[in-house]
């Protein structure tokens, strides 16, 4: 099964820091460090949510409509090479994050900021713009397997992650739990920084982009 890494690792990663760089007006560098803190931390929060009956089933459906059919793959050239995302994507996007994250996507997005040297509003803009992306894979690997079931959906959502997901489920659920507390979004955007402990965070996708 292809990971994330495997997904992003080529052109098609390349097109993506470019063109969403460009568009929000980012340095490559600062939108590499984005894209690395902002995707695994929607991975696990959706690794979260799928834990639950209720919660699979939900992203199940979502992931077996025809929107995340993962076609946003083989778009990214017309959605990222003009001079705006496309606001389908990036409503798409800010549905995907409320319904994650809980309506708490603001503080991921206060470490992803920190941890990346970009505005609350830019960090915002990449979790929005890296949200349908990750539906769009996870989609089509769930058409590929088979997926139907919330055993399934695990096996699916663990292989993209990689390793290190106990970390990662960590992060998640301690900026969800944050409440606005300012100093566990530093703490959290310190590990994003550091890439956290072998085998978590930063061998998910610190090679993302040639680091």
């Amino acid at each position: 099964m292809a990971g994330i890494l495997d997904l992003l690792q080529g052109p098609m990663g390349q097109m993506l820091i470019s063109g969403a760089g460009k568009q929000l007006g980012l340095g490559q560098d600062k939108t590499k460090s984005a894209l690395s803190a902002a995707m695994p931390l929607i991975l696990g929060a959706m690794k979260n949510n799928a834990a639950t009956p209720e919660g699979a089933s939900g992203l199940l459906g979502a992931l077996t409509g025809a929107k995340h059919d993962g076609g946003i793959l083989d778009s990214l050239g017309s959605i990222l090479g003009g001079d705006k995302i496309d606001d389908n994507v990036m409503q798409d996007g800010a549905g995907i994050l409320g319904h994650v994250f809980g309506g708490k996507e603001e503080h991921v997005a206060a470490a992803v900021s920190k941890s990346s040297g970009i505005d609350l509003g830019s960090a915002m803009n990449i979790l929005k713009v890296a949200g349908p992306f990750l539906m769009g894979a996870l989609g089509k690997q769930a058409r590929t397997q088979g997926v139907s079931d919330q055993n399934g959906l695990g096996s699916l959502l663990g292989g993209m992650l990689g390793g290190g997901q106990q970390e990662q489920q960590s992060l998640v659920n301690r900026l969800l739990d944050a409440d606005g507390d300012g100093s566990i979004i530093d703490d959290v955007a310190g590990m994003l920084m550091s890439g956290g402990k072998k085998g978590g965070l930063g061998s998910l996708l610190g090679g993302l982009f040639g680091k």
